[in-house]
Order: C-alpha cells, then sequence, then structure tokens
C-alpha cells in the first residue's frame, strides 16, 4: 500500500508545537550530558522521531511530556556509548581529565537573571559521577519533576526501583563538595583581584584569594598538556605564570557565577569557571580544547586589547 505523503500543515503545527519545547529540552539533554553540542544533537533526534511518529504523535495531547521521555531515552542511550568508550588509562598514575561544557556569556548585569537556568560547573562534575540511569532518575524526577512512574520505563525498572535510584544519586549529590553559593558581588571582587594579581604576578596576592585545599584541571584536549594541581601556593604559582601570558582575559558568567574567558580579537581560546567555598576560590576549572571550546559555539564582543609583548 501506497503511504500517503505527509499533510505540510500537520508538520508546521508540529514543528510549532516543537520549537515550543525547545528550550526545556536541551536544559534537559545539556543536565543529562554535560555537553553543549550533544545536548543539541539529542534535542534534534528527538525531533527526528517526532516526526517518524507522525500522525501518531499529532494526537499526543503532553507532548512536552513525550518529547521529554524522548530525549531522556536519546540521552541514556549516549551515556552508557560514552560509558563503554572509557578504557583505562595506558599509565595507572594518570586519568584523563574532562572539564564538562559551561554555558559561558559577557559579564553584564543585564544577563544576571539568565543565571537562575544555569548549571553550575561543581554539579555538573559530580553529575558525571553517577550511573547513567541514576543521572537519568535525578535529573528528570529533582530537577523536571518527571514522575517515576513514566522514568521506569525508560530505564528498565519498576517505579519503586527507579525511585531508589534517584534516592542513590541525590544522596551522592547531596554528600559531594559541591560548595555552598557564595554572592556574585564577592565572586566579581575576587575575579577582578585574580585578573590584577595575575597581570602584575603578584603571588602572594593570588595566594589571599585562594582556599588551601584548591584544586586546579586543566582540560585542554586529549594528548596535551591537560593537568592536575591541587593546593593554594602550586595553583597560586601557576596561575601568576600564565597570567603575564594572558592580557585579553576578562571577567565572564561562566555557568551559574563568575568566571573569566581568554578572548583575543574576540574569539574564546580558553574558559575558565571558579567554585567558591566562603567566599574563596576553592576549583579552577580551564577548559583550553579548541575543538570543544568551537563546537560550544562562543562568541564574545571584540574589545580594545592592550599591546603586551606577551599577546601575540
Amino acid at each position: 500500500m501506497t503511504q500517503s505523503p505527509p499533510d505540510p500543515q500537520s508538520t508546521a503545527d508540529l514543528a510549532t508545537r516543537f520549537e515550543a519545547e525547545r528550550g526545556r529540552l536541551r536544559s534537559v539533554a545539556y543536565r543529562m550530558l554535560g555537553s553543549l553540542s550533544e545536548a543539541e544533537d539529542a534535542v534534534q533526534e528527538s525531533w527526528l522521531r517526532l516526526q517518524r511518529a507522525d500522525p501518531e504523535a499529532a494526537t499526543v495531547r503532553n507532548l512536552g511530556g513525550w518529547l521529554t521521555t524522548v530525549v531522556g531515552r536519546i540521552c541514556l542511550d549516549m551515556l552508557r556509548t560514552r560509558a563503554s568508550r572509557r578504557e583505562d588509562p595506558l599509565d595507572p598514575g594518570t586519568a584523563e581529565i574532562h572539564v564538562p561544557d559551561v554555558v559561558v556569556r559577557p559579564a553584564d548585569p543585564g544577563q544576571e537573571a539568565e543565571l537562575a537556568d544555569s548549571v553550575g560547573l561543581a554539579l555538573l562534575v559530580v553529575l558525571d559521577t553517577l550511573t547513567p540511569a541514576e543521572r537519568l532518575a535525578f535529573v528528570l524526577h529533582d530537577m523536571f519533576a518527571v514522575p517515576f512512574e513514566e522514568l521506569a520505563p525508560i530505564v528498565e525498572r519498576t517505579p519503586a526501583a527507579t525511585r531508589q535510584l534517584a534516592s542513590r544519586a541525590r544522596r551522592r549529590v547531596q554528600g559531594s563538595t559541591v560548595p555552598a553559593p557564595t554572592d556574585l558581588a564577592r565572586q566579581r571582587e575576587v575575579v577582578d583581584a585574580w585578573l590584577a594579581a595575575t597581570r602584575a604576578g603578584d603571588f602572594e596576592a593570588l595566594l589571599a584569594l585562594l582556599d588551601p585545599d584548591v584544586l586546579l584541571r586543566v582540560d585542554a584536549g586529549p594528548g596535551t598538556a591537560s593537568k592536575l594541581v591541587r593546593g593554594a601556593r602550586e595553583v597560586a604559582g601557576q596561575a601568576t605564570f600564565y597570567g603575564r601570558l594572558v592580557p585579553t582575559a576578562v571577567p565572564a558568567y561562566v555557568g551559574d557565577g563568575m568566571g573569566i574567558v581568554q578572548a583575543p580579537r574576540g574569539q574564546v581560546v580558553s574558559v575558565l569557571a571558579l567554585s567558591f567555598r566562603d567566599g574563596k576560590v576553592i576549583g579552577v576549572d580551564i577548559i583550553a580544547d579548541p575543538p570543544r571550546l568551537a563546537a560550544m559555539g562562543l562568541t564574545w564582543p571584540l574589545r580594545p586589547e592592550p599591546r603586551e609583548s606577551g599577546d601575540l
């Protein structure tokens, strides 16, 4: 039997309904995957599945719930594939350093309201430690209020077992070292002081901004100079050395707080996310992997740049 061609009007209506859900679906996928580009891929795949389901999907009353379930399944498959491809490092004393993607915006006070829907890097790092099923149960139930009865078929468990998944994930998140929020005004003070100290090579001034147990992670991509540095004196030494080489660094909103972006001539070459505890920096996470930064699609306003020897 020859299948009838899709009704253009029905397709247009479906596309309109999908676009109304796109922002929420992107938020779900980003929290599930910790990758902006993969989140976009998951959302696009959900649209393709919606088209294949038409005309059945056209009659779905709760299209948002239907799409959230579809995106959840897609993300779960992507997480499982990611986990199966993860290999043990050749050197047992080393491990791959991966910093999750973060949403980055210029430090414009008018954009502070948008931070409410952002995700802190510290939380994304903790979510990365969960199993795929735990992460799905926690994200969809605790962050997006999806009932366990709807989650159970996705993870192929009973609702009671799915509830236990979310509870276990919640305990791990709550028991993690995610620091309590530091107000944005104090964060901005620290970032400005950080930039001044690193540009001047002022080791002691920078040391005063750091928690004694501060952890620095640099994700420069596979097979590159990624590094892990722990302790205030060690991190201060690294920051003062490299700070004089990046005079175009500027404050930015990174995730749900303040950070720093290096963007010579408007091209983002590194993103530095800061985590705070009691007004001091407890975590420094740097993304300097060119392919990842390109995939994040960051654009940055051009600004006058100082003419210094370190700026080539």
